[in-house]
């Protein structure tokens, strides 16, 4: 049986398929503007940010397709949606930094992870740009050789 990799704490989701179709050449953290049932999801460990993406709008940063599953006990005087696009705080300059990269650039803003920090969540965003069929092979390949690298070594 393989050693599972142990996640931090604070460590709510990652999205480990971003750092594979992407290549993340910035990360930024954002707050996240979220409901209350919300937060008690997440402290559930009920979300999913696989399929999500950032993008920005009229000057703010949003992202959608983030799932939050609503938890029944905590959103009965609600009617909950799960994947409703959300706010994400950020600075100015790192708003227009952003903008810039992304309608100029053609950069591509990426949900890399979920966490808590000092009890608030935040989101991990990279700026990068898609890879190629060709570079996704390559990184496999490359991930290959250090496995079996790694089993040479032990032996």
């Amino acid at each position: 049986m393989a050693k599972q990799k142990k996640k931090s704490p604070a460590t709510i989701v990652q999205n480990k398929k971003a750092r594979f179709d992407f290549q993340i050449d910035e990360t930024y953290e954002a707050g996240m503007v979220l409901e209350g049932w919300e937060v008690k999801s997440i402290r559930d460990g009920k979300v999913q940010i696989r399929d999500s993406y950032a993008f920005i709008k009229d000057g703010e940063a949003w992202i959608t397709g983030c799932h939050i599953t609503p938890l029944l006990s905590a959103s009965t005087h609600i009617n909950p949606e799960p994947t409703r696009p959300r706010k994400l705080l950020l600075h100015r300059q790192e708003l227009d930094k952003l903008i810039g990269a992304i309608e100029r650039k053609g950069y591509t803003l990426v949900p890399l992870s979920m966490y808590w920090k000092k009890g608030l969540v935040k989101l991990s965003l990279g700026l990068g740009k898609g890879k190629k069929a060709h570079d996704k092979r390559a990184t496999e390949k490359d991930r290959d050789w250090q496995r079996q690298k790694a089993r040479v070594m032990k032996h």
